[in-house]
């Protein structure tokens, strides 16, 4: 029995022996390929971002809510309300070329309210910013339901000003909602109020307002109470119509900061435009390249190549879905909303804007009534809030999207490529490389008179690595933002903004030199060692993060920053020290652009960005202080701290 006991306990320290063998071999493997391994997972990154517009990666769109029953019910707008659609576009259009006040025109629309016999009343608002007061008036009305006490309610809203097509207001968009308001009251079939809201200027007005009726008012902003509200609003929808007529229907979604409208509803707009209003649906004002391959030609990146790739439908169809990408990652990426309908995100009401694209023909008040009837009954039908699809997605074309796991990864192997290397450069900082010569072959070679086989052993000695100083750094570079971002948003940079940024940039460029003082301690690993791998797991845990809430903006950080910093450190020993303090000194002056140079080459995106923090609440602009900028700097700081090794 003892030798059997024995045995048994041998064969499982064997096992523990093979495990911790091959646990060590594993390790040693990944330690000699990890550079292979971060830059493989780094250009797969980019590879699927690359690949992202293929239509193998989209699929078709669907309803999942079986409540909505989209284009299934008959619409009663008539030419009779096209009529009087175009009497209050005549007189929307007397207001605009007398040049009358914001308080002229809210006058007027709640008056046309009172007269359909609708509650309105008009609303006073003003911002305080640092380029000046924001100040404006809206007018509203409610239609209460006859059929429920008013605690759920839907919103058909448009704004006074457009800025998507050429024309600067958006008067048929306006005039469609007060002939809206004037046909629905005479229908008993809603389950749900009806709020009409017209917002002065682009979004600062429609802002004000939802505000208000929410009760959530920040300190800069100054507005009369609502006399009229109802109940949680669901769902609403924002009316773009500033063209004379139009040939296709557009689907504005974006929101702010990145949020997006559950997918049911713009998939309900799109079948209702194709089979109640017999209306092309379009992503934003994008054409599709088989409906005018001409005019495709003339606007394509492909227009000087040859004939036989410029009119290759594949590379076409790549274009296209590239250019909705494109159009939706720069809304997404910087928080901006797309059209007025993203300020109801961030009080979780689902909503989108419907855009008239202009052209001679051959829609107009006709179809466009319909489609906003039909989609107002899809929505009417709801028990509960949209839920049942996507709240993340990437609309690749009007009948196609991405779920969120196809176009994810891309951005997350790149943040796994930073991390990866971080750890690396963690581990490469609490070890240093010794050589060492074996004594007893050493003498013997001494006896026998000779200076060869003298065999080297190799040794790895473990080092202290003190993080503090990282650390400061670290949070030194970051206070350094938000001092930044406090200045920026000041009105004496807004005021003086061509003579301030160039003195902002010299002065941010110059003071993170201070944290180069801190010396390298003698046998401890060094400090720029220990920076660029907190920088790089740091920027990782960024991206990953920001990845599940902001695809977009998180692409856009590995795109700007997983190279760059990536490649801060570099080997000092195949330059002289004059050459390769000039290699120094020159990539910290490139990631000093890389973190700053906004300020010198994009002054009216700076000022829009503050604008939009100021009114909007898009956390854009701090992000880019307080968290892009500093990681930018703190790569430029690694670099420059190779000048101590000289």
């Amino acid at each position: 029995m003892d030798r059997i006991r024995g045995l048994l306990k041998r064969r499982g320290a064997d096992t523990a022996v093979t495990r911790l063998r091959r646990r060590r071999h594993a390790t040693a493997f990944l330690h000699r390929n990890l550079s292979r391994l971060t830059t493989t997972l780094l250009i797969a990154g980019y590879m699927w971002m690359c690949l992202i517009p293929i239509s193998l990666l989209s699929q078709g769109t669907y309803i999942d809510e079986n409540a909505l029953q989209p284009a299934q019910v008959n619409t009663y707008w008539s030419w009779q309300d096209v009529n009087r659609a175009d009497q209050y576009l005549h007189h929307l259009e007397g207001l605009r070329d007398r040049n009358s006040t914001s308080g002229e025109r809210a006058q007027f629309i709640r008056d046309e309210f009172i007269k359909l016999g609708l509650t309105a009343a008009i609303q006073n608002y003003t911002f305080a910013t640092s380029s000046g007061p924001v100040s404006g008036v809206n007018a509203y009305s409610v239609m209460a339901s006859p059929r429920t006490p008013g605690s759920e309610s839907m919103v058909i809203s448009a704004t006074w000003r457009s800025e998507v097509g050429g024309e600067p207001y958006n008067l048929r968009g306006i005039a469609l909602v007060l002939s809206l308001a004037a046909f629905l009251k005479n229908y008993s079939l809603w389950a749900k109020d009806i709020i009409f809201v017209i917002g002065d200027g682009y979004l600062d007005g429609m802002h004000a307002w939802l505000n208000a009726y929410h009760g959530v008012i920040p300190p800069n902003l100054a507005t009369d109470l609502l006399d009229h509200a109802s109940g949680v609003i669901w769902t609403a929808l924002n009316i773009d119509y500033s063209g004379h007529s139009f040939s296709h229907l557009g689907i504005f979604f974006e929101g702010l900061n990145g949020r997006l409208p559950n997918q049911d509803l713009i998939n309900s707009a799109r079948l209702i435009s194709h089979y109640t209003g017999g209306v092309p649906f379009v992503v934003y004002d994008h054409l599709e390249p088989n409906e005018f391959p001409h005019r495709w030609e003339e606007a394509s990146i492909l227009a000087h190549a040859p004939e036989f790739i410029r009119q290759s439908p594949q590379l076409m169809d790549f274009e296209y879905r590239a250019k909705n990408i494109g159009r939706h990652v720069s809304y997404q990426a910087r928080g901006k909303p797309s059209g007025a309908h993203g300020l109801y995100h961030r009080f979780r009401i689902d909503a989108i804007t419907l855009y008239a694209v202009p052209a001679t023909g051959p829609h107009g008040f006709f179809a466009f009534g319909k489609i906003v009837e039909s989609t107002l009954r899809t929505t009417n039908n709801l028990l509960e809030r949209l839920h049942a699809s996507f709240f993340f997605y990437l609309f690749t074309s009007p009948g196609t999207f991405m779920k969120i796991g196809k176009f994810l990864p891309s951005a997350v192997l790149a943040g796994v490529a930073m991390m990866f290397s971080g750890l690396g450069y963690w581990v490469q900082a609490g070890w240093v490389q010794e050589t060492d010569v074996d004594a007893q072959v050493k003498t013997d070679a001494d006896k026998q008179g000779k200076s060869g086989d003298i065999r080297e052993q190799i040794r790895w000695r473990s080092r202290p690595r003190p993080i503090l100083v990282p650390l400061f750094i670290i949070v030194g570079t970051h206070a350094m933002g938000f001092l930044a971002f406090r200045l920026i948003c000041s009105s004496l940079f807004l005021n003086y903004q061509s003579i301030a940024s160039p003195f902002f940039f010299v002065v941010l460029t110059v003071v993170p030199v201070a944290f180069l003082l801190p010396r390298d301690r003698k046998g401890a690993a060094p400090v720029g060692v220990l920076l660029q791998a907190c920088n790089l797991c740091l920027a990782s845990t960024v991206i990953s993060i920001t990845s599940l809430l902001n695809f977009s903006l998180a692409a856009t950080l590995a795109v700007t920053l997983g190279v760059p910093l990536m490649s801060s450190s570099y080997s000092i020993s195949s330059s002289s020290p004059s050459n390769s303090r000039y290699v120094a000194l020159t990539k910290y002056l490139v990631y000093s652009l890389l973190a700053w140079g906004w300020l010198l080459f994009l002054p009216n995106e700076v000022k829009q960005a503050v604008w939009n923090w100021e009114v909007l609440g898009i956390w854009f602009a701090p992000f880019v202080c307080l968290v892009y900028a500093p990681l930018a700097m703190q790569a430029g700081i690694v670099a420059l701290r190779q000048l101590y090794e000289w």
